[in-house]
């Protein structure tokens, strides 16, 4: 993991998030999402403490498959202590993300084949946002990822049974030596488990459908 961010001053707090989430600035002024581990809401299924090393490990697979999707996230130290901080992007607030989902748009399959490697338990709606004045797409909020179970939950599955585009296979491919990293900073089974997802969707380029024996969707979707 790299180097701790310095966050020096605590801006403001973002409303509505399940865990507890600051708008804070580092030493240059650069503002970034602070979301201290003391914060979270204890999971059953994820070990507590480790939300912000997993944010941080699927903004490094998402560079090193090239999509250039999820805002810059780095391990941080502020005002309440160790977590995760992910570079503030000045969202477009007519932008609903809704109108994606009509087909749906190519524009989303990086999201979806992202969540598939990660093994993303929580893409909801709300997660993709466009960015004012560009128009960007990114994803945010990917702290449940990289379970060594199966845990994909996402409002995605249109996809499901679709042909993977190629590019976004060879990128995907990618991660293969990428799953060193992950065993390193989260334990063998988790890192076992991403070399497993890539190299079953290299071999089988096909979106997967829903499961059924649980949850296939987030809750709330939004």
């Amino acid at each position: 993991m790299s180097d701790r961010l310095v966050l020096v001053e605590i801006v403001g707090r973002l409303p509505y998030a399940s865990n507890a989430t600051f708008l804070a600035l580092d030493v240059e002024g650069r503002q970034w999402v602070y979301k201290p581990d003391r914060g979270e809401q204890p999971l059953w299924d994820f070990s507590t403490g480790t939300l912000s090393v997993r944010e941080v490990l699927t903004w490094e697979a998402a560079e090193a498959m090239g999509l250039g999707l999820v805002p810059e996230t780095r391990l941080a130290e502020g005002r309440f202590g160790p977590g995760s901080a992910q570079a503030f992007i000045e969202e477009d607030v007519e932008f609903d993300p809704r109108t994606l989902f009509e087909g749906p748009s190519d524009l989303l399959w990086p999201v979806a084949v992202l969540d598939v490697v990660t093994n993303n338990a929580d893409r909801k709606i709300g997660h993709i946002i466009s960015e004012a004045d560009t128009g960007r797409l990114w994803a945010i909020d990917n702290a449940l990822t990289f379970h060594h179970e199966d845990k994909l939950r996402t409002v995605l599955w249109d996809f499901a049974g679709q042909n993977i585009p190629p590019a976004l296979v060879t990128a995907a491919g990618l991660l293969t030596e990428f799953a060193h990293r992950v065993g390193e900073a989260l334990g063998r089974r988790e890192g076992a488990a991403l070399r497993r997802r890539v190299t079953n969707l290299v071999d089988r380029p096909i979106h997967p459908y829903p499961p059924t024996d649980r949850p296939p969707i987030p809750w709330p979707i939004w």
